[in-house]
Order: C-alpha cells, then structure tokens, then sequence
C-alpha cells in the first residue's frame, strides 16, 4: 500500500492536507533556517538558529527531502526528449512562484486546479500529435505483423521506462494495460495507445520524482537513492531533463552505486551542451534577470528605450556565463571581476560605446573601472531599477541576499513604500538621504542604501554616466555588518571587497545548493555546507568543480526514509 499512499499524498502536495515527510513535516517542508535580520544582525541561515539538534558531521545528514515536481523548464525539456516535441507547450502553464531565489522551490511547486487543467490540455494534445507518427512512437513494433496487443504490451513497458524513468512495477503495467484494452474496445489501436499515452503524462510518477530510495545495512532513518532515482537527480540537476541511455544503462548495470560513478556521469554531463543551459537559467535566476522580458521604462525619463533591447541584454548576460564558465577561467573571481562584456552593434549604440558593428556578440574590454563582471551587466543594472530612475534600495538588497545569502527583514506594518520622486536638479543619493533619518525605515536602509549607492555610475538603463542633475556622480559606498566590511568606491572597489569576502564564497555554495536541492538549507546540512565551502576554495572557486562536489554530497546521495504505510514523504 506504500506506494498507492504516496500517489494520492502528491497529488495532493501544497494543499490544505499537504503530506508528510519523514520528519513529521509536510511534503515539501524544507526546514530551511534562514533567520532573520534584527538591529541590523544579520543571521546566518545554518547557524543553528532554526532550532533543533546541532548537526553531527560523524552520521549522514540528507535533510529535508521534499518531492519535486517538473517545473515549465524541465517540463518542456522533457517532452522533447521523450517525444521529440519542441513546442514548448508548459510555457503556456501558469509562472512557478520564485522562493529563496528560485522557481525550482518544492514548497512553492503546488498544483494549483487551473495547473491540472494545463497538464491535462498538454498530455492531450502530445498524445495526438505523437500518435500521428505511430510506427516511431512504437518503437517499430508493426500491429499489423505482431499483433496489436504486443505492440501495446511493448510501448507500455518501453516507453513508460522512460517516461516514469524507472522500469514500470507489474501492477502499473496492468494498470496501463487495463486502460488500453479499455480504450481498444471502445474506439480503434491508435486512440487506445493515444489514451494510454495521456495517461502517463498525467502521472504522478511523470511530473514529479517520486523517490523512495533503498535500505542501507544497519540504518533505519536514512536511505540512499536508487539507482534510477539518482539518474533522474543528475539528469535534472545538471541537464533540466530527463536520463539519457548512458544513464539509464548505467542505473541498470549497476554504474551508479558509489560517490566515484555518480562524479563520474557528472562530469560527463557537464560535456554535454544541454549543461549549459542549465548554468545559464542558474545564473539568470541567480542575477533576477528572468525578469528582462517585462523591463519597462518611463518613456519620459528613458524616451530612448526601446523594449526591442530586452533580448539582446539577456544574451549579452548569456555570452558572459558562457565565457566565464565554459570557455574562461571557470571561477567566482572572473564573474565578479572580468573588465570585459560581450556586445553587438545594436548593443554598443545602446551603451554609447565604441564596439562591434555587426549582429554578432563580440567580447569587448571597457575601459577600466566600468565594468566588473556580472555586477555590471546591463541587463542587471536595468532590472534592479525603477521605470523612471535608479534604485539604491533594489541594488543593495541585490548583494545582501544574492550575494552574501544575507536576509533582509520586510518593512514594518503600515509603511508605505514609495521611492522619492525624480527631481531633475537633486541627484539620486540626496533624494534618498530621508530612509536614513526615519527611525522605522532607517534601521533596513543602512544595510541598503550605502552600498547601492556604488551604483550610482549605472543609470536605470544600465548605461554608464559620470553625471546626474549636473552633478559628477558620488559612488563611494559603505559595506556595513558583513565578514568584510568597509568604505568602497563605485562597483570596482566593491567588488574587490566581495571576492575577499568568506561569505561570498560561502553564499555561491549555498545559491548552488539551492537551485540543486530544490529546497533552502536547513540546519542538518550545516556540515555539507561548510564541506562544499572548502571543496570550492581549494578548487579556486571554480563553478564546474563546485557543481560536481555537490552530486557527492549526502542531500544529493541520500534521503530521508519513508515512514508510515500510507508512504509519507
């Protein structure tokens, strides 16, 4: 009855009755501790301030192991590894809601009723297009030569594999069976396998990982994913999809079992094009610009924005993490430091800058001291902005939370936020000197303002400006309650702060662990969050190694075991 509990508890995931997991929590309950700000204290997030018992680094620690459904991105990629289907159909479902920086967040991952109804509308209409092309679908089995019934037989057993990507159980191979034969009677083959096709893609077991791991000798709370399960983990960590036949032949040769085999698909993996997207959609995420695409402007303030840019700056942003990543020095240094970006023509009008003439990006050095990596990408600078003028307030919170992993408490009850209005003879750092003075908001703005101040060079555009209301620009800032922490002067000078900054280093490992865990960290993984730290330094901070540390890591490796016949998460 294990697993029939554990269907009814996903489909019921984010509800009012929610599922347990196998701390008593419910399903998708994270655990996470990321504090909070008080009198300007910032908390650490695995400080053990969530309460509960301090970590042993001794036993294994997975934390919290919530169930994970398909988010529009790995839904999408997954339809057209399956089916072959490039038309992207989850694009049309509902926006996943962002959580600790992330749309892959399991707690905000609920199947709200207009999203069944989406999942219903796209498993419809994939069946119908997929059975149009029926001999490929049945993998070349003929019904006329060997029988229908033996062609149903094979593509349930065949193509669910890699469907549920797992091999089906017998009781869901009579199950489907049970729904083709159904269908065969009533309609003709081809409708019957349509239906039988519509089926799987409603599936639980299609949408989500579902993960019930297996037993470990002489361990009863703790059980290490299955080989299947950690094919799936790795295909959708470091590819956004599902398992291909290397892993799916390695999960059933028995090529998954150790830490080494599992380091050893990852860094295959990571050969393959398909992992650079998803470290392209990290660092979209990671750096808010999967905002980019509704960027407006006053057409008052800004009369020379043209919305036509919006894509142009997110592939400039891509051509950077391309670089750095892929084809650079890999590291944390080089994201945050690099004096170059990557333009166009159009781009280069835009920045007002001498540069390429063609349509194609080009690696372009600027001059010194106005740029410095990711942290002055236009696309960024314009997104953590206002419609009509800049936003010290969006920047600084940008490198608390981004990039330290700081947590900046919301504002009090009752205020109302509104930013100061443009005053062409006032520049932006003098309009904003009253956050400072109000003794409600100057507590939040002190950790914000100075250093969004060291902005002030970016216009709301993203473009360099050495004046504002006939003022030369005032960029010098102040980095308070930080590891390292002082007076800069523009984004150069605190930048250099940040890569010297522990929490820097610590915050990449943790944004990391995020986006791959699919959950915040709790106080079980302090260990695995210090162990990854020092992993990522002694790599000199490399992204591409810290990616491979974190499929060794026990969150990866392991999860909690299920408790409760009903299949409690």
């Amino acid at each position: 009855m294990r697993k029939s509990g554990i269907l009814v508890c996903v489909l019921l995931a984010g509800t009012a009755g929610g599922c347990e997991n196998g701390s008593g929590g419910k399903a998708g309950d994270t655990g996470a501790t990321d504090g909070s700000m008080t009198g300007g204290a910032v908390a650490d997030p695995t400080d053990g301030g969530g309460g509960g018992e301090e970590a042993s680094c001794e036993a294994l620690r997975p934390g919290p192991s919530p169930i994970r459904r398909m988010t529009r991105f790995e839904y999408d990629n997954t339809v057209r590894d399956l089916l072959g289907d490039d038309s992207r159909p989850a694009q049309a479902f509902p926006a996943e809601e962002e959580a600790h920086g992330f749309n892959n967040n399991a707690d905000a991952l609920v199947v709200t009723g207009l999203l069944a109804e989406h999942y219903l509308n796209a498993a419809e209409t994939l069946a119908e297009k997929a059975v149009k092309d029926l001999p490929a679908l049945l993998g070349g089995c003929a019904p006329e030569s060997e029988g229908q019934d033996v062609c149903a037989g094979e593509f349930i057993t065949a193509f669910g594999r890699r469907a549920f990507r797992r091999p089906l159980t017998s009781e869901e191979v009579d199950t489907l069976t049970a729904t083709y034969a159904r269908a065969r009677d009533d309609f003709d083959f081809e409708t019957a396998i349509r239906l039988t096709l519509t089926s799987m893609l409603q599936s639980p077991h299609f949408l989500y990982r579902v993960e019930f791991g297996a037993p470990l000798d002489g361990v009863t709370d703790v059980v290490k994913l299955a080989p299947y399960e950690l094919a799936s983990r790795l295909s959708y960590f470091l590819w956004g999809t599902m398992p291909d036949d290397a892993l799916f032949e390695a999960a059933a040769s028995g090529a998954l079992e150790t830490p080494e085999d599992v380091a050893a698909q990852a860094r295959r993996m990571l050969a393959d094009p398909r992992a650079r997207v998803v470290v392209r959609d990290f660092h979209m995420q990671w750096l808010h610009l999967t905002h980019l695409d509704n960027l407006e402007k006053d057409s008052n303030i800004y009369p020379d924005f043209d919305p036509a840019v919006r894509p142009l700056l997110q592939a400039e942003a891509e051509a950077f993490v391309d670089h750095v990543i892929w084809d650079g020095e890999g590291d944390l240094d080089t994201l945050l430091l690099a004096p170059f970006t990557f333009m166009n023509g159009e781009l280069a009008d835009y920045y007002g800058v001498a540069g390429p003439k063609g349509k194609d990006l080009e690696l372009v050095e600027l001059p010194e001291g106005r740029a410095s990596g990711v942290l002055t990408l236009g696309g960024v600078m314009a997104t953590l902005a206002k419609t009509n003028q800049t936003s010290p307030i969006h920047r600084g919170a940008f490198v608390r939370e981004s990039l330290l992993c700081q947590v900046v408490p919301p504002p009090p009850d009752g205020i109302v936020i509104t930013p100061p209005e443009v005053d062409p003879n006032l520049p932006t750092r003098d309009r904003f000197k009253e956050h400072a003075m109000d003794p409600l908001c100057g507590g939040c703005h002190v950790l914000l303002d100075p250093v969004g101040f060291g902005f002030e060079h970016y216009d709301g555009l993203g473009r360099w400006r050495d004046v504002e209301a006939n003022k030369p620009i005032d960029a010098s800032g102040e980095l308070v309650d930080a590891q390292v922490a002082g007076a800069f002067d523009g984004v150069p000078g605190l930048a250099a702060m940040l890569v010297s900054s522990p929490e820097v280093e610590s915050c990449m490992t943790r944004q990391w662990f995020r986006y791959a865990q699919g959950r915040a960290e709790s106080t079980e993984d302090k260990c695995t969050i210090e162990d990854l730290g020092g992993e990522f330094a002694d790599s000199g901070r490399n992204i591409q190694a810290l990616i491979v540390a974190i499929t060794q890591t026990d969150a990866f490796l392991y999860r909690r075991a299920l408790t409760g016949e009903g299949g409690s998460l």
